[in-house]
Order: structure tokens, then C-alpha cells, then sequence
């Protein structure tokens, strides 16, 4: 997404519009999808060449753990490793089931004998009931603002994604307890985003939610099924619910740090004013961002 620094607050009327400009991978897992000669030194050029043309000043990157798409960008920028992710592999319903651990695959036996039943559907009267139920989550877990979602989000998943999502469901004696948005193209089906409701956690709605999306993936053609890893990265109890579904599980998320106009960089950062120790203890990037 390319942005223009102008419109940042921390820059109104300080900077002339469309003159700095910088970009950030979406919320998720993104970064590239190559196509043709992928040779790591040819790859970085046309980065830089194409980045260059769009007057872009710096770009924040959030690569996909599955694609791997930050090796080959190793020399160009500053790829940063961070915390483990888990992804199923859809080759097959038995190797879902054994890669399971045996406490996961007890509790989501248990989920079905209660009576806890998954169904799946899409459409915008779904992706409101997801809605409700996703920000009540977000309010109980004390969640930052950055993880709520306005009406035009969800709408653009229905608008623009239409043949590449699917919300799945947990009903209980006909209420929905639970819901998650799978977004998937070809081949790999990724855990978006998800809901639940607390009094219903006992039932553990959630778990037999993931593994029924998992052989709905595995069913159409799906190759893996990426569920992510903990907050921040870390491996918290979120992680270790993940990591139940698959024992075997390898991947690691990486980010990217890339300032592209050095020139017009510092001028930005000139105008925050931040001293020399200010500028070493900001993490965040770009750092002429970095609101105090």
C-alpha cells in the first residue's frame, strides 16, 4: 500500500502532498509472489528500479512464512527473522489427523460429541455476524485499536475476494459460538481472522473449527493451511493453541526494513527532530512515523 506521508498527521501541512511517499505490505502475511527469472541479484535490481520510479522513500515489509519470500531479498534490505508460525500440511484427512497432537485430537472429539456442529457460507449479512462476534473478542482480550476492522474492510472481502474466502462456523444448539474468515489462492488457505464467544470456550468450538477448515482446504485442492503464530510474534498460549494442530510444523516469520531515498529519509527525519538517542531507541520503522 503506498502512502503519502503528507497525510500523516505528524506532517500536515509541514510537507507538500504526493512528494514523500512510502509503502507497507497490507495487514497479514504478504510480501512477493515471483514469476519468471527469480535470480536473487536480478530480483533486488528491479525492487530498487520499480520502487525508485514510484518515488517511494522507505518500505516495511511483512513476508509470508510458507512462501519464503524474504531469502531472496537477504542482501537488499534488512530482513528481520521473528517468532515461529504453523501451517498444516492438506496432503491428505490422515496426515491432518497425525500431525494433530493427541490432546488436540481428544478435544476435538469432545467438541463434537457435545453437540457442536461447523458449517461455512460467505456473503456481507455473514461477514456482519462475524464482525459483531470478532470486535466482542477484540474487547475482552483488551485488544489495541489496530485490531478492529471497519464496515469498509469487511466489505471489500465480499467485494474483492469473493472466490477466495469462506467463513466457517461453530453453531450450539443453534447459536453461533464461533466464527474464522479463511482467505486461500492457489493452493495455500490461510487463517484471516476469528471469533468466539467466551461463555462457550469449554466447548472448544474453535478446535473443531480449524480441523473441519482444514479438510474443507485439503478437499479443494489446497496444499497447506497457514494458521499463524502468537502475539507479537511470541510464543504465547495462542501459539501453543496453534502448534497443536500440527507437531511438525517449521516456519518463521520475517520482516523487512528498506529506506530507498536516504536523501529525503533524513529530511523527514530532520523535521521530527529527534536526537541521536531518540532515533537508536526506535524500533519502529519508518521512524519518521514513530508517534511519541
Amino acid at each position: 500500500m503506498i502512502r503519502d506521508v503528507a497525510d500523516d498527521p505528524l506532517f500536515k501541512g509541514r510537507i507538500p502532498a504526493g512528494k514523500y511517499r512510502d509503502a507497507v505490505t497490507p495487514y497479514g502475511y504478504g510480501g512477493f509472489v515471483f514469476e519468471g527469472d527469480t535470480d536473487k541479484t536480478l530480483l533486488s535490481e528491479e525492487l530498487i528500479s520499480a520502487l525508485k520510479e514510484n518515488g517511494i522513500i522507505s518500505v516495511f515489509f511483512r513476508f509470508h512464512p510458507v512462501l519464503a519470500n524474504a531469502t531472496p531479498f537477504t542482501d537488499a534490505l534488512d530482513v528481520i527473522p521473528l517468532g515461529k508460525t504453523i501451517a498444516l500440511d492438506l496432503e491428505s484427512a490422515d496426515t491432518i489427523w497425525a500431525n494433530i497432537t493427541s490432546k488436540n485430537r481428544n478435544v476435538i472429539r469432545k467438541a463434537e460429541k457435545s453437540g457442536v456442529v461447523i458449517r461455512h457460507g460467505k456473503g456481507k449479512k455473514m461477514l456482519n455476524e462475524f464482525r459483531n462476534i470478532y470486535n466482542t473478542t477484540m474487547e475482552h482480550d483488551n485488544a489495541e485499536p489496530y485490531y478492529y476492522f471497519g464496515e469498509k474492510f469487511y466489505d471489500s472481502i465480499d467485494d474483492y475476494l469473493n472466490g477466495n474466502y469462506e467463513i466457517f462456523y461453530a453453531s450450539y444448539n443453534g447459536e453461533t459460538i464461533a466464527m474464522s474468515i479463511m482467505i486461500f489462492a492457489n493452493g495455500y488457505m490461510n487463517y484471516h481472522l476469528s471469533g468466539s464467544r467466551y461463555e462457550y470456550r469449554n466447548l472448544a468450538p474453535s478446535n473443531l473449527l480449524l480441523y473441519k477448515a482444514a479438510l474443507w482446504g485439503m478437499e479443494h485442492g489446497m496444499r497447506t493451511f497457514h494458521l499463524g503464530g502468537g502475539l507479537g510474534s511470541g510464543e504465547d498460549n495462542l501459539y501453543k493453541f496453534k502448534a497443536a494442530f500440527n507437531r511438525n510444523s517449521d516456519f518463521r516469520f520475517a520482516i523487512g526494513k528498506m529506506v530507498v531515498s536516504k536523501e529525503k529519509y533524513d529530511r523527514l527525519m530532520g523535521l521530527r527532530e529527534f536526537t541521536q538517542e531518540q532515533s537508536a531507541g526506535i524500533s519502529y520503522f519508518p521512524q519518521y512515523r514513530y508517534k511519541i
